[in-house]
């Protein structure tokens, strides 16, 4: 397959150099295990007032609840995610539990949950790959999980595939240059507008 490692302009670790969503997956299966080590990633995932405020409704390809969760999701993901050996959606509890006020943090606090489970999924030799592209109405009625917690995300886990196994448009993407913005367009010295020096 194509080396997909990051081109840093500055050493990471290498794990998040590591790290893309590809959306080609085998469907081999995720384990239990695998899942409960990228759950326990997300468990330790740093939090406002250690709050923990997400949740996630997961399924394995071989357990029933996987093509419940396939269908949530839109036409153009369910066409490559349902190769994939695991399938989650996360929900961000917007209120304290303790006092029921609004956690504004709420939605950061989950994003920290899953990146830490997508890096631990390259530990693993996992790829994943986060989705907005899902029934967000749906995941809220149908998934039992109680008010005031807002989905957010879908998120596929599974062994990496072969661009081939994806339509011509999408196997495009997979090979194509990984590209992001230099740190300098982003990162800015004691005030809007004046760029880092690195």
């Amino acid at each position: 397959m194509t080396d997909r490692t990051a081109p840093v302009a500055h050493p990471i670790n290498a794990l998040m150099q590591a790290r893309w969503s590809p959306r080609a997956f085998t469907g081999q299966a995720v384990t239990a295990a695998q899942e409960a080590s990228l759950l326990e990633a997300a468990r330790w995932a740093a939090s406002c007032f250690n709050e923990q405020p997400w949740v996630f409704v997961t399924a394995r390809k071989d357990e029933e609840g996987f093509a419940g969760l396939l269908s949530l999701l839109s036409a153009n993901n369910q066409a490559w995610a349902g190769a994939a050996g695991l399938l989650m959606i996360g929900f961000a509890r917007t209120t304290f539990a303790a006092n029921g006020n609004p956690n504004a943090m709420a939605q950061y606090d989950l994003g920290q949950a899953v990146a830490q489970m997508a890096l631990q999924a390259v530990e693993l030799g996992l790829a994943s790959h986060q989705m907005r592209g899902f029934d967000v109405e749906r995941a809220r009625t149908e998934l039992g999980v109680p008010e005031g917690h807002e989905p957010m995300v879908a998120i596929a886990f599974g062994t990496q595939g072969a661009p081939s196994l994806l339509p011509e448009k999408l196997a495009e993407r997979e090979v194509a240059p990984r590209v992001r913005k230099p740190v300098t367009e982003f990162a800015h010295l004691g005030r809007y507008g004046v760029p880092v020096k690195v």
